[in-house]
């Protein structure tokens, strides 16, 4: 008897299954893996053991009304010219030069009003300067 060699066939991998287990296993780890978001920075603030400010400069308010009138620490300036500002200004800061002037001004002020008042400031010798405001009632 003769028996004929048969060719030996080359194993063949379908990967249709495969990739069917590893989207499977991939759509799996999606799901179930928690993301960490880094949304805010670890910042360790430096300290200090400094003693608090107790000498607090002197503040001078100045209000300025709609009509453009002044009041400088709540008493009525008569004039409403800088030269009248500055010499107002200068007695309410009696002689300190780190006092600083709080412009309290009302919203419909003339903006000449205001700077006015800044530059009766600068002619009093009075370099720091503020701007009062107040919040939104939104």
């Amino acid at each position: 008897m003769k028996f004929r060699h048969r060719r030996a066939e080359e194993p063949e991998i379908n990967l249709i299954p495969f990739i069917d287990v590893l989207l499977v296993i991939l759509i799996f780890l999606m799901l179930s893996t928690t993301y960490s978001k880094f949304t805010e920075l670890q910042v360790n603030l430096p300290t200090a053991n400094a003693e608090k400010l107790k000498d607090r400069p002197t503040e001078i308010i100045v209000a300025v009304s709609a009509d453009g009138r002044y009041a400088i620490n709540k008493q009525l300036v008569d004039g409403r010219t800088p030269e009248q500002l500055a010499a107002a200004l200068r007695a309410a800061a009696n002689g300190s030069e780190d006092a600083v002037v709080i412009v309290s001004a009302d919203a419909a002020a003339a903006h000449q009003s205001v700077i006015n008042v800044m530059d009766g400031a600068r002619r009093a010798g009075l370099n720091r300067l503020s701007f009062a405001t107040q919040g939104s009632t939104q």
